[in-house]
């Protein structure tokens, strides 16, 4: 009996828990949902106490993660730097190996419209690939040689005109003198047609950059700007190839003869790409058109042709005759120079015999 009784006052004592607890719940949920339900003050005062700490915490961890994504931002920021640096340098060498390339082919274009104007001449391309340190402005060393068909003696040229004739061929290189070099001797002529006095162009050493033309006579036909042209004479050279202009004209100390000192038409100080004349023969005439016939007068054809044929042959004959006189002129002239040397040799002796 007595247990009974402690079982329903135990049940009683959770039923009224229950009920109480659910009245606190719904109560708190209510008074929450109005908005008022205030915080005890212990609550208030642990608030007070920590919320400047969350406030310092806070403030640490935004400058902590401002600092991580500045850092983040510079380190992208020198990446990219590094990379567009990079693309800068490889851009500019690609500028500058296009630009060489494009100057290497305004070259080559020039020395092909030289090959197809020249059609008397068998032309082999070249590079100048080195200097002689003691003969800087008289030397100069290409890329072909003997395997190429080069051999001494053959004439360089570009499409400004004569460079010099190589005088030392390998099987890949070769050597070339150019007509700045006082060892070297060029037969020549004066182009105009009212003058076509020869002359040898020779380097002078005292001035590397202008040779001079010698051996003219005092009495002739030659002016200032006057272009110089080779005469073929002596077969290194052919002949017609443009050297350079007359730019100041002087007597000799003899008085006999006069030398023009010239203005090459190359430029030797920048100097890259030539051509080796590895043949040369004679420029073809151009040929003779018959005129226009009137109806009624036709003529025969192989005669006509028979015509043109002996007139080509007087053509030819008349300029081997007129090679043959320049050549004579050339002799002589240089059997004048001869003589004077002499002569100034005789009167130095003369001289200094003389001299106590």
């Amino acid at each position: 009996m007595s247990d009974v009784i402690r079982k329903k006052k135990k049940s009683w004592k959770q039923n009224a828990a229950l009920i109480v607890l659910f009245i606190v719940v719904f109560c708190s949920v209510f008074f929450a949902a109005r908005g008022t339900l205030n915080p005890a003050p212990a609550d208030k005062t642990a608030m007070a106490i920590l919320t400047p700490f969350q406030r310092g915490f806070s403030w640490v961890g935004s400058q902590l993660a401002f600092i991580k994504d500045t850092v983040v931002e510079i380190q992208t920021l020198h990446e990219q730097n590094k990379n567009l640096r990079q693309e800068v340098e490889l851009l500019r060498a690609q500028n500058l190996t296009a630009a060489e390339f494009a100057s290497e082919n305004q070259r080559l274009r020039a020395l092909l419209g030289y090959k197809q104007v020249a059609v008397q001449f068998d032309l082999v391309a070249a590079s100048v690939i080195g200097r002689q340190a003691d003969t800087w402005s008289s030397v100069v060393v290409i890329n072909r040689g003997t395997l190429d068909g080069v051999a001494d003696n053959m004439a360089v040229v570009t499409e400004l005109g004569l460079v010099g004739h190589v005088i030392e061929a390998s099987l890949n290189s070769s050597k070339v003198q150019l007509i700045l070099d006082p060892r070297s001797s060029v037969g020549t002529l004066i182009q105009r047609p009212e003058s076509r006095v020869a002359g040898i162009v020779e380097g002078y050493i005292n001035n590397p950059h202008q040779p001079r033309m010698v051996n003219i006579p005092k009495n002739s036909d030659v002016k200032v700007d006057d272009v110089v042209v080779t005469s073929g004479f002596g077969g290194v050279y052919p002949k017609g190839i443009i050297v350079g202009k007359i730019k100041e004209i002087h007597n000799e100390e003899g008085g006999l003869l006069k030398y023009g000192v010239m203005e090459p038409s190359v430029n030797f100080e920048k100097l890259e790409d030539v051509a080796v004349i590895v043949s040369s023969r004679e420029a073809p005439p151009e040929p003779l058109q018959p005129p226009p016939q009137t109806p009624g007068t036709e003529t025969d054809p192989n005669e006509t042709a028979q015509k043109l044929q002996e007139a080509q042959q007087i053509q030819q004959q008349a300029q081997e005759q007129v090679q043959q006189a320049q050549q004579q002129q050339l002799q002589q002239a240089q059997q004048q120079a001869q003589q004077l040397q002499q002569q100034q040799q005789l009167q130095q002796n003369q001289f200094g015999g003389n001299a106590p």
